[in-house]
């Protein structure tokens, strides 16, 4: 792996043949067309040279494809046995990061997955990258989610069948009721605080329905495709998601007066607790992403700023226990003290 730029100006004249195959390697890598003339722009050399060393990467075995006419360009394009890619530092960090991450989704099934690919991807990495990221392995670590999530072939079933536009049957079981069977055009997949929906078009019972992925079981892809639906009033599945949850039973949003900066609370609130909106230079507004009022009290108390409440009522029994709970901790604290 190489951890050298695509900008312009650092690959300019560059003569040694195997630093600039890697360098018109990491630049086809992009998802775009390149024109010869471009590439040889970049890497300061004759277009000449460009196709002599496209051709020296396919006897390589790197499947770069050249497009037809005066606008076609060169792309590489999945083979059947891809080369090693050519990563730079900051991606082949990021990737790591995200192996590490997703041991601990929640997404279930690919936990050990995930470490085992982590573990060859650091076998490759250059030494100055293995211990970065060696050393953020053992200095975090994360709390246990305890949300069971969906499993991860099924997630990857169920986007495999919206891209295709295809009906799926399967068998749900809701939060209240009988499991019933389904017939659905699936749209889109949505990850929301935590847990995964998928956004459908129930033809049973002729309706849009959004389906908790962890709640959904015996999948089957029919086969049968068709156009793709349009949802309602133009929203995209995220709007659809979050405001079929907000008006769902248990679930509700709060509003709170956060006393900081906006900008300060921008580093203190996490984005997936809803959104802040600037009130003054002093103080800004959250509406928090809608969730049961107990845990919406648990997120809103873990906050790092002062802040007022503003409601709904429903949380105020749920942070009055956190706090009375918090209360007597000090004050056992406190007696041990005397």
């Amino acid at each position: 792996m190489s951890g050298m730029s695509a900008d312009p100006v650092a690959t300019r004249g560059v003569r040694d043949p195997a630093a600039r195959l890697l360098q018109l390697l990491s630049l086809l890598q992009a998802s775009r067309d390149w024109t010869g003339v471009e590439l040889a722009e970049r890497l300061g050399v004759t277009p000449r040279t460009i196709r002599r060393d496209i051709d020296h990467l396919r006897e390589l075995g790197y499947p770069v494809e050249a497009g037809q006419g005066n606008i076609g360009g060169y792309r590489l394009v999945a083979g059947t046995a891809m080369p090693p890619l050519l990563l730079d530092d900051d991606e082949a960090v990021a990737i790591a990061i995200s192996l590490r991450t997703a041991s601990t989704a929640t997404v279930s099934g690919i936990e050990e997955t995930s470490l085992r690919a982590l573990a060859k991807l650091e076998q490759v990495l250059p030494s100055r990258l293995r211990h970065r990221v060696r050393c953020l392995a053992q200095a975090a670590t994360a709390v246990p989610h305890p949300v069971a999530g969906p499993d991860a072939d099924l997630l990857a079933a169920l986007a495999a069948a919206c891209v295709a536009h295809e009906k799926i049957r399967f068998s749900y079981a809701p939060g209240r009721g009988e499991p019933s069977r389904r017939l659905a055009e699936p749209v889109r997949l949505v990850a929301a605080g935590r847990r995964w929906y998928l956004v459908a078009y129930d033809l049973d019972r002729g309706d849009w329905r959004t389906f908790r992925v962890d709640r959904i079981d015996a999948l089957h892809r029919t086969g049968s495709r068709v156009p793709e639906r349009a949802l309602p009033d133009g929203q995209d599945a995220a709007t659809y998601v979050a405001g079929v949850l907000g008006a769902g039973p248990g679930s509700c949003r709060a509003e709170v007066i956060v006393h900081a900066p906006i900008e300060r609370a921008a580093e203190g609130v996490p984005a997936s607790l809803g959104v802040l909106e600037q009130l003054d230079e002093h103080s800004c507004r959250l509406r928090t992403a809608p969730d049961t009022p107990e845990y919406l009290a648990f997120r809103i108390a873990a906050l790092r700023l002062d802040y007022t409440l503003v409601g709904p009522p429903e949380i105020v029994p749920h942070l009055r226990r956190i706090a009375e709970r918090a209360l007597g901790a000090i004050e056992a604290v406190r007696g041990q003290d005397r």
